[in-house]
């Protein structure tokens, strides 16, 4: 619940620019947010003042801008420092129609929401900005949670825990991305 006391000390809602990282706050906590940090599950990139790239269900799409704003939760603005905004929106754009990563494996064809961020943002150099972390199935107590379990058995595999990845609301608490406030 820290991500929403951190929307409330926003001073204003923000416009997103192009560039900028669109975090969705839920309410309700889900099989994601129980093992990350805050209440945010899902990221997307503003790609123009009308529009944004994300990795959803169907795959990786531009969905119209003023879709998010009608959906449950909230999104919050998060800025990011230091990057080249023409050049990971290019890389983003690389990933249109690639299929959604329903299994959160870094190793295969497929990608999910935060890792499009992963793989698209670089800086003047072309380098990444945002380096892999540890994945975490686990909640506050270290256990993995018995969706995570079960949901990798039906898939007959282990669950990846502390494979390389990422995640959206670890993404939002990088020292280089700026939450500005809640999108307007």
């Amino acid at each position: 619940m820290a991500i929403v006391g951190l929307a409330a000390t926003a001073c204003q809602t923000s416009s997103p620019r192009e560039g900028d990282l669109l975090f969705h706050v839920v309410e309700q906590g889900n099989a994601i947010t129980d093992v990350t940090p805050g209440m945010i599950d899902h990221v997307a990139i503003v790609v123009s003042g009308d529009s944004v790239i994300e990795a959803v269900g169907q795959g990786v799409k531009m969905t119209p801008l003023d879709s998010l704003r009608h959906q449950a939760g909230q999104y919050l603005v998060g800025r990011v420092k230091g990057v080249d905004v023409q050049q990971s929106i290019a890389h983003a754009r690389r990933y249109l129609g690639r299929a959604y990563d329903k299994l959160y494996l870094s190793e295969n064809e497929d990608i999910y929401c935060s890792e499009l961020v992963q793989f698209s943002f670089v800086n003047k150099q072309g380098e990444r900005l945002f380096a892999p972390i540890p994945m975490s199935f686990h909640d506050a107590s270290g256990r993995i949670t018995d969706y995570w379990t079960q949901f990798y058995a039906q898939h007959h595999m282990d669950v990846p825990e502390g494979q390389p990845g990422t995640n959206p609301g670890e993404l939002s608490k990088r020292p280089n991305v700026k939450i500005v406030g809640p999108l307007r």
